[in-house]
């Protein structure tokens, strides 16, 4: 994440107040291949504390088997015995509440600007097993600012707990996730760091021949050398 992203940031005032003894459901939406790595990231640098869990189609968990020893278990999408397995791992990984589960919840591939946002119903069927857990929705995006590489931006939205069936959870589910996505919008097209807890900084400067010159121009005119683009 650090090579390939200016800086890893979490919109202000990042987690929420997170119920003490209860495990919790991370849900996102899916803006691309990075989103595991981003997971891996906040679960490592915000919640130490806490056995980190996720779901991935089983068919790309063999092409990463790696990812089965850091608490990644396979699903079959679209197919009942998938679904089973996934209510049936997740209710046990649930079971405990030193646990959470970070997993992206619309299945597929989706741009962060997509409206209405649309979930996959497992992960209500799973709230709806497991009361003492807590959902909490986690919008992301990897937009370019003003640097050669782009942003890892990402919004905790309120903890969603309609107490209800699988229906209710659905709707309170995609209504807490649009909630999220929608701030954290606002606040990538404004494009101010100051809004933003940076958690891991990045890769800075455009490298090669240019950022050579740059140093060494700095250099010589008795300057601190700042490889940023733009200078907030």
């Amino acid at each position: 994440m650090s090579r390939g992203f200016r800086a890893v940031r979490v919109l202000k005032p990042g987690l929420p107040d997170i119920p003490e003894g209860r495990p919790i459901v991370f849900y996102s939406n899916h803006p691309g291949w990075w989103d595991p790595a981003f997971y891996m990231v906040l679960q490592t640098l915000l919640l130490p504390d806490r056995e980190g869990y996720g779901p991935m189609e089983a068919d790309a968990l063999e092409k990463y088997r790696f990812m089965k020893r850091i608490g990644i278990f396979g699903v079959d999408p679209g197919t009942r015995a998938g679904a089973a397995r996934f209510l049936r791992v997740g209710t046990h990984v649930l079971s405990k509440p030193d646990r959470c589960i970070w997993m992206t919840a619309q299945g597929r591939f989706a741009d962060p600007r997509e409206r209405p946002v649309t979930l996959r119903t497992g992960l209500a069927h799973l709230m709806a097993r497991v009361p003492d857990a807590c959902a909490i929705p986690l919008a992301m995006e990897y937009p370019f600012w003003s640097e050669k590489r782009p942003e890892a931006l990402c919004h905790f939205g309120r903890p969603v707990d309609p107490s209800g069936n699988a229906r209710d959870w659905q709707d309170a589910l995609e209504d807490g996730l649009t909630a999220a996505q929608d701030r954290l919008a606002e606040a990538a097209m404004a494009r101010d760091p100051a809004e933003f807890d940076t958690i891991l900084g990045g890769a800075r400067g455009v490298g090669g021949i240019y950022g050579g010159w740059s140093r060494l121009r700095a250099f010589v005119e008795g300057r601190r050398y700042d490889p940023d683009h733009i200078t907030h």
